[in-house]
């Protein structure tokens, strides 16, 4: 079953044979795959009245454990983001009363990002729409091919960094 990268391959084949359009059957199909992914994502986001970044660092609280608080260092190691977008990201979430911020008891000195109640009530929700999501969007693979490309996926990430 042909899809729209494999018209540009064979273009590409037919235009410039001396080059190798390979290449282009894997990325072409990721870039193409994750905008997809990114959009219907994005819907889950906005019913919740959260941006992507809000839903991850809502997530990454979650996904700690009890007491949901970290530091905000390790919340922008494990989100991935500058301390400048994990201070403004923490501050609208704070704002909409999602997370407080406060002196952490072990070290006077430190600070916690912690969810609230109504912060752990509204991921708990989101993240089971965003787990849905995901299995839709995945339901045209069966659960060992689905593993499968996991598993590929994990190896061509590794071979990138």
């Amino acid at each position: 079953m042909d899809d729209h990268v494999d018209g540009i391959v064979d273009a590409w084949v037919r235009e410039r044979p001396d080059l190798d359009a390979t290449p282009v059957q894997v990325f072409g199909r990721i870039s193409r795959l994750s905008r997809q992914v990114e959009n219907e994502l994005a819907q889950v986001f906005e019913r919740y009245g959260l941006d992507r970044g809000e839903f991850d660092t809502l997530a990454t609280l979650r996904r700690a454990g009890a007491p949901y608080a970290l530091s905000p260092s390790a919340l922008m190691q494990a989100t991935m983001i500058t301390s400048g977008a994990a201070t403004k990201r923490v501050a609208r979430l704070e704002r909409a009363g999602l997370v407080t911020r406060s002196r952490d008891r072990a070290d006077g000195r430190g600070r916690r990002v912690r969810l609230t109640a109504k912060g752990m009530a509204l991921i708990d929700q989101a993240v089971a729409e965003h787990l849905g999501t995901e299995a839709r969007l995945l339901k045209g693979l069966s659960s060992t091919e689905a593993q499968h490309l996991a598993s590929l996926l994990r190896k061509l990430g590794n071979t990138l960094i």
